[in-house]
């Protein structure tokens, strides 16, 4: 690798994480204004244009509150605990595709932080890592509601992490690939999985709520019973580092949906489109101008998701813990191991006949 393949590389990576953030902080702003228009009142509305400022308002009033640690408390997990939570969820977005490639002067710049074949294990492997950010910061508290919203979260993120990733081996079974933007070229022309894996979405869909810790599973911080829960002794920009935390992981996961089930940057009359612009207006010019299209289009995708996000939260009760694990164990694994089989014998006998077939 060369120096200026080196830079350009890291430019990549850092305007993914940018990008990644500034979603993330407007994802405060655009849950009030949902939750305003689910529950008929005002949202955000008076700093900036249709409230537009408030998550710079927000983050400046967290910056300046006093920053306490409580007095028995682990100081330095204290205070690591919401740093590796908002760390984990930042670093998941560093292979998702965003988009094609650009290309300069006849240099092809992928609109993907790191390309690798490996990278839906590294997202999976990633992610996980973010419930030791709530567990840390749970015991290191000292608080007992705190201790028990962290092993919330560890046994919640468990139960369904199985079930998650039994439902990502039908597709990966299907692809025959770990990569994310091999997965997106393969659902090329609208050839969407979410049309050969219905089952395997709902369950994947269902576990990224857990995973996240949102309504209707955000038991960890469940404030009836457990105050605050992991976050009760949080304050200042700690707390907010774990809220923060929470819209990255929902970001990511959006986008993670869009790139295994709706064909990424992918849509219906990509090529004619392709086609059209690079004869109308050069190779170069038209490729680019495609590629920023498609990058629109992902966008597009992985903002529904996460306006899918709000709406369930806004629209559905929280469960109970044990529904919460009956659900889980009883049902989200056994159905995806039932869709495993159903792929694995589709993969055996349908695709030789159909592949046969349109040669």
């Amino acid at each position: 690798m060369d120096l200026t393949e080196f830079l350009t590389k890291t430019a990549v990576i850092f305007a993914v994480f940018a990008l990644t953030l500034v979603i993330a902080m407007y994802s405060t702003w655009a849950e009030r204004k949902v939750a305003g228009f689910i529950q008929d009142r005002m949202g955000p509305n008076r700093a900036g244009w249709g409230g537009l400022l408030q998550p710079l308002a927000d983050a400046g009033k967290m910056f300046f509150k006093e920053d306490f640690i409580p007095a028995l408390a682990n100081k330095w997990l204290f205070i690591a605990g919401p740093s590796l939570a908002m760390l984990t969820a930042l670093l998941a977005s560093a292979v998702i595709p965003f988009g094609s490639t650009f290309r300069i002067n006849g240099h092809e710049i992928a609109l993907q932080g790191v390309e690798s074949n490996i990278g839906i294990l590294y997202v999976f492997g990633v992610v996980a890592l973010g419930v030791y950010g709530i567990m840390v910061g749970g015991w290191a508290s000292n608080n007992k509601f705190s201790l028990l919203g962290a092993i919330r979260a560890a046994s919640q993120n468990i139960s369904y992490e199985v079930a998650m990733g039994l439902s990502l081996i039908a597709i990966l079974m299907m692809s025959s690939s770990l990569s994310l933007g091999e997965i997106v070229s393969q659902q090329h022309g609208g050839n969407w999985n979410i049309f050969y894996q219905p089952l395997g979405f709902i369950i994947f869909i269902t576990c990224s709520f857990a995973e996240c810790n949102r309504v209707p599973f955000d038991l960890p911080e469940c404030e009836t019973e457990l105050v605050g829960g992991y976050h009760t002794e949080y304050g200042s920009m700690k707390l907010g580092f774990y809220l923060f935390a929470e819209y990255i992981n929902m970001f990511v996961s959006s986008a993670i949906i869009s790139v295994l089930y709706f064909g990424g940057y992918n849509y219906p009359g990509m090529d004619w489109v392709y086609s059209q612009l690079t004869s109308a207006l050069g190779t170069e010019t038209g490729h680019n101008i495609a590629t920023l299209i498609g990058t629109a289009v992902f966008f597009g995708k992985a903002l529904f998701f996460i306006f899918f996000y709000m709406w369930v939260r806004w629209t559905i009760p929280r469960f109970r813990y044990d529904q919460l694990m009956n659900l889980g164990w009883k049902k989200l694994i056994p159905l995806a191991i039932f869709n495993i089989i159903i792929t694995g014998a589709a993969v055996l006998f349908l695709k030789p006949v159909i592949t046969a077939w349109l040669n």
